[in-house]
């Protein structure tokens, strides 16, 4: 007969800690829902600024041209030094993917609550198929510039012999080492990368400025682009440390942002192109907050 104020006591207390629990989890998504909303208001200020985004080339000009230096200051037997490590291969190795997933998935969402027309948001989807093309395109000019100034050599204790085989296919086919001027693809890549997503995601402070729907799923992908970008940022320094004669990082670098200038500092300003971003998304006439 005693134990029923003991059970009427037990349950008063798991009411409490159930009650406690929750407003602790309403607290948590409210801290979280402000960090989201602060910091991808931070990053689209930052990213927006035109004079950014012109000190952003000259910062990657700094890194490809400058970074090799870092070489004498830094542990050579760190991971990022192995060129099998971790982000080499998961990111490095299939950077196009990871940015084609993540920036589309941004421009889908910007440009399509923008103006809910699937052919605007097609045809700036676009870009990124003329992205694909240039890297495509590129991987297949540095292989062919290896061909043609490459030279076939079999390895030996001694050294190198060299062979009088024509061409990579016979060479390789012989067991032998073809060996020819070989562009930095990977650096190519990422400062494409890092360029494209910098003029991606820099329409995203006009957007908010704007007042168009900005809810926590818009700004996260945005936020997860900003991280990929420092991600590549980080990736390139260190293949311009670690990886790469210094020539080869430097031509593959000036390729990219060569490819850069045609596409989106010449080309898309055409109107016959894909288009710049933010183009056809923000009528003059909408009123515009401002962005604090």
């Amino acid at each position: 007969m005693e134990r029923g104020p003991m059970v009427g006591a037990g349950l008063g207390t798991g009411t409490r800690v159930r009650a406690l629990l929750g407003c602790l989890v309403k607290v948590l998504l409210w801290v979280a829902s402000a960090l989201l909303y602060f910091g991808s208001e931070q990053a689209a200020r930052l990213l927006g600024s035109p004079c950014l985004r012109r000190l952003y080339h000259a910062w990657l000009a700094a890194v490809v041209i400058f970074g090799p230096l870092l070489q004498f200051h830094v542990n050579s037997r760190t991971i990022f030094a192995s060129h099998g490590n971790f982000f080499n291969i998961k990111f490095v190795n299939s950077a196009w993917g990871w940015t084609c997933t993540f920036l589309g998935g941004f421009v889908l969402l910007v440009v399509f609550l923008a103006t809910r027309r699937v052919a605007v948001t097609a045809r700036h989807l676009s870009r990124l198929v003329v992205g694909a093309a240039v890297w495509r395109g590129a991987g297949r000019a540095f292989l062919l510039i290896e061909d043609l100034t490459g030279s076939c050599f079999e390895p030996l204790p001694q050294g190198l012999l060299l062979h009088e085989l024509p061409d990579r296919r016979s060479c390789l086919a012989a067991g032998h080492q073809w060996r020819g001027y070989t562009v930095s693809s990977h650096t190519f890549l990422l400062t494409f990368c890092c360029l494209l997503m910098a003029e991606e995601a820099a329409v995203f402070a006009k957007y908010l400025a704007h007042g168009l729907p900005a809810g926590a799923p818009l700004r996260l992908v945005f936020l997860l682009n900003v991280l990929l970008l420092g991600l590549w940022n980080f990736l390139l320094l260190c293949t311009v440390i670690y990886f790469h004669q210094y020539t080869h990082k430097v031509v593959g670098a000036a390729v990219g942002t060569f490819a850069w200038y045609l596409t989106y500092g010449s080309w898309y300003h055409q109107p016959w192109s894909p288009g710049i971003p933010g183009h056809g998304l923000f009528p003059r006439s909408r009123s515009i907050r401002k962005h604090n």
